[in-house]
């Protein structure tokens, strides 16, 4: 009689957490859609993908990191901001305002950010690096742009163009003349990248091999716009891709770590 009733109270347990059970949610990662350099219709390609995406975050996601890059070019003066991407900034908005955390990590398209993200679309600014403990696990996350050592012209050309002085002297400039010409180099500074990432892919998993050995579970990097995942004994490697060719991202939820396309 005593098993009878343990038995079905064990079942009920079982029916009670069964009803109960709430599955993690997700973390989400994407990079490099360089919003503005392609033509109208690779454009709105663009935002159709991060439309779906962003669906996805709020379907099942509890974080979005943005690793970089999210505009091809991105420059803030102190009562302007480039007018192109509203629809994008207000899908941003949106996921805030549903309960989601916005982290955005600057790349070398976009370093030139203020306070408009923080002040005005509560979006978490980091300059670089941001390392997240998520589920337990810890994870550095770098947009990666200059980590090739051999990469010796950019990596000065990144001294000058992060200098806060030039900086200040550029936004002298008036915007209807700063913008274009900012959009014509980052035109320029994209398409020397390209030409020379695959060369540097290695250095970029010699990087994240060293962050595991530190202690990271998990080194996100973005920049070279080649989709990777790969997995170490003391951890796992993955790059971002791109949202201009693979429309790729990362997604952790319950320790697991997945690549994925948007189709």
């Amino acid at each position: 009689m005593h098993s009878t009733i343990g038995c079905l109270l064990n079942k009920a347990h079982d029916l009670i957490d069964l009803f109960l059970y709430i599955p993690n949610m997700a973390l989400y990662i994407f990079s490099d859609a360089h919003l503005g350099c392609g033509t109208p219709e690779e454009e709105r390609l663009k935002i159709d993908k991060i439309t779906a995406l962003f669906d996805r975050v709020k379907s099942d996601g509890e974080r979005l990191v943005i690793l970089g890059d999210l505009f091809d070019f991105w420059f803030e003066y102190r009562h302007a901001i480039p007018k192109e991407h509203h629809d994008v900034l207000f899908m941003l908005s949106d996921l805030v305002k549903n309960g989601i955390t916005v982290d955005y990590v600057s790349g070398n398209h976009d370093f030139w950010m203020d306070d408009f993200f923080e002040k005005q679309m509560q979006v978490n600014v980091y300059r670089d690096i941001f390392d997240l403990s998520f589920e337990g696990q810890h994870l550095h996350l770098i947009h990666g742009d200059g980590l090739a050592k051999a990469d010796r012209g950019y990596r000065f050309l990144k001294r000058i163009l992060r200098n806060r002085l030039n900086i200040w002297l550029y936004r002298r400039l008036p915007p209807d003349w700063a913008m274009p010409l900012a959009k014509k180099v980052s035109g320029s500074s994209r398409r020397y990248t390209a030409r020379r990432d695959h060369v540097f892919a290695e250095d970029y998993e010699k990087y994240a091999q060293t962050k595991l050995q530190n202690g990271f579970d998990v080194v996100a990097i973005a920049h070279l716009h080649i989709p990777v995942i790969k997995k170490f004994d003391n951890g796992i490697y993955v790059n971002t891709g791109d949202f201009i060719n693979h429309f790729s991202y990362v997604r952790l939820a319950d320790r697991k770590v997945t690549l994925e396309f948007l189709k």
